[in-house]
């Protein structure tokens, strides 16, 4: 794709000019004349005097403020090797900006003490993002820096935590530990963990337990340790981790089996307690593992020492349909769509390995346009695309809705009326097929509105590969720069793109997921929040015992957009 940066004028004009030897200038005189000879040579010394100071005074003038025109080429030909510069940067170098964010820790949401140089992400990303920051409650800093203090007192090797740990391995409950555990196990894909995580950090919260973090294959080389002192990451040594990987819907000691074999919650609650319970929130449990979303149910999970959970939802949006939790979480979060962004915004930093794929991809490719679109695409078919019906759907979606401009098929060339405008397209997708397809559209022919429409995509993996670490830096990486973007449209079903949208603080434009190889009309509809939607939510009333739409019961937990037996929380409710 052609670029078209603006070249450093080179007109010549303006240039500093030396000042004249004024020793060789001839002095004009009159006809000698005795009686003037004294005054005249006084006055010759004097015109001297005053032409030399006023060659001197234009030096320094020249010197010290250079002509503008001269000032501008200097500086458009030091942004261009800056520029190129940061483009070839090594892999081990960031593209640092210059500015010092003016609030580095979000409105006091992230705490102090850390080194800053160890996770550069944490404070300058604030200086890559647009807009006005959505804000923390006082409530959640509060809370933030209570869980901190609590994960400083009981986290890994702590006094407190090797108690526990020893009490587990010998298969004895103690009910006076002071400390409390959510082991989050590593599963699924990225965005899967990322989304099931914020859920278990949010519920770690909610019942002041200390999260621990499995960190499976990749963990510490994509995020930064979120909390000052004490490290999330599960140790190594920990009893039950040879077991996280047989941990499935059949296993005996996930709380829906504990519930069936002993017949009733009462039968449970009166036999002797568990030192710890397995959660199988996995989108394939059954009616016994979904009772976890019920207040009685919670009640006796609250006195288990240690929660094991595995899942790949995002489960927070029936956390605020737990009667127990309904206050806190409302004086948490009184803005019901910026759970996910104020979570993922503490959480998730991208460690430095990360952060300069991201910042080297921004500031060579994104950082002067006039606007930054994103546009990720995720198609679930059995067969490797790129498909014609899936790059219809993009553009017309893409079009319809003003997002990238029309294409003129009558001219060569457009003159824009006004400004030309420079549009910046980042695409991502496991195949580059859609990208040179929008691409080459955008070369061949102008826009109507004679605006530059530049298109990049960072990689094509071709197929997903959760287990391979680069391939996840890569995706951990492009999830951010789409967050980064403007405006945005993401595909139905993908946690990539609810990662990206969440963390960017964006409501996309939704592509429909098409039937029969068929572009979807209308091909997309703008979200009605930026948060995630939860995949297998539970249609069960605790209260009542029966089923219910659980859509349907409060006004900021409606059904999603993409997925009709899906939830999502929601500020105000439009109709579908």
């Amino acid at each position: 794709m052609k670029r078209f940066n603006k070249a450093p004028t080179d007109s010549g004009e303006g240039q500093p000019t030396t000042a004249g030897d004024h020793g060789n200038e001839a002095v004009p005189r009159g006809p000698e004349c005795k009686c003037g000879l004294n005054l005249m040579k006084l006055m010759g010394v004097f015109l001297v005097l005053v032409m030399g100071f006023s060659g001197l005074f234009s030096v320094s003038v020249v010197l010290r403020d250079p002509p503008l025109d001269v000032l501008w080429t200097v500086v458009e030909a030091r942004n261009l090797d800056h520029r190129v510069r940061k483009a070839i940067l090594p892999e081990d170098d960031l593209a640092r900006p210059v500015q010092v964010p003016k609030d580095k820790f979000l409105g006091d949401i992230l705490p102090t003490g850390f080194d800053e140089k160890s996770c550069l992400s944490r404070y300058q990303s604030l200086l890559y993002r647009q807009g006005v920051p959505r804000k923390a409650s006082p409530h959640l800093i509060s809370k933030l820096r209570s869980y901190e203090a609590l994960h400083k007192k009981c986290g890994p090797y702590t006094a407190l935590y090797n108690k526990t740990v020893e009490d587990l391995k010998l298969g004895r409950y103690s009910s006076t530990s002071d400390c409390k555990y959510l082991v989050w196990i590593s599963f699924s894909g990225l965005g899967n963990r990322i989304l099931t995580l914020a859920s278990a950090f949010l519920y770690a919260l909610l019942t002041e337990r200390v999260l621990l973090v499995d960190p499976g294959n990749d963990i510490p080389d994509l995020f930064c340790e979120p909390f000052p002192d004490v490290s999330w990451l599960l140790p190594l040594d920990f009893p039950l981790t040879n077991q996280f990987n047989g941990f499935n819907q059949k296993s005996r000691e996930s709380y829906g089996n504990l519930l069936k074999s002993s017949n009733s919650l009462g039968n449970l609650t009166g036999s002797a307690p568990q030192p710890y319970v397995y959660l199988h929130l996995v989108h394939d449990y059954d009616d016994h593992d979904k009772l976890f979303f019920c207040d009685q149910d919670q009640s006796y999970l609250q006195k288990i020492p240690w929660l094991v959970m595995k899942t790949d939802n995002y489960f927070i949006p029936s956390l605020f349909l737990i009667h127990s939790f309904e206050q806190e979480l409302h004086n948490l979060f009184p803005d019901k769509e910026t759970v996910f962004h104020l979570l993922g915004r503490y959480l998730f930093h991208p460690t430095n390995s990360v952060w300069g794929l991201i910042s080297r991809y921004y500031e060579a490719y994104l950082s002067k346009a006039d606007v930054k679109v994103g546009i990720q695409i995720r198609v679930f078919d059995t067969e490797t695309g790129p498909f014609k019906h899936v790059l219809d759907q993009i553009l017309s979606c893409t079009i319809k809705e003003g997002i990238l401009p029309q294409i003129n098929e009558q001219e060569p060339v457009v003159n824009p009326s006004g400004k030309r405008k420079t549009v910046s397209v980042l695409m991502t997708s496991l195949s580059s097929g859609y990208f040179e397809e929008v691409r080459d559209l955008y070369w061949e022919h102008p826009t109507v509105t004679g605006d530059v429409i530049e298109v990049y995509q960072p990689s094509h993996e071709g197929h997903q590969q959760t287990e391979k670490q680069n391939h996840n830096r890569k995706a951990w990486a492009e999830m951010y720069l789409l967050s980064l973007t403007d405006k945005l449209v993401t595909s139905s079903w993908s946690t990539f793109g609810y990662v990206a949208q969440g963390l960017g603080n964006l409501k996309p434009w939704i592509l429909y997921k098409p039937e029969n190889r068929t572009a979807p009309d209308p091909p997309c509809r703008r979200a009605m929040s930026m948060e995630p939607c939860f995949h297998a939510p539970p249609f069960y009333d605790c209260k009542l015992r029966r089923g219910v739409d659980t859509g349907a019961l409060v006004p900021h937990v409606k059904h999603c957009e993409d997925m009709s037996w899906g939830l999502k929380l929601v500020e105000q409710y439009t109709e579908l």
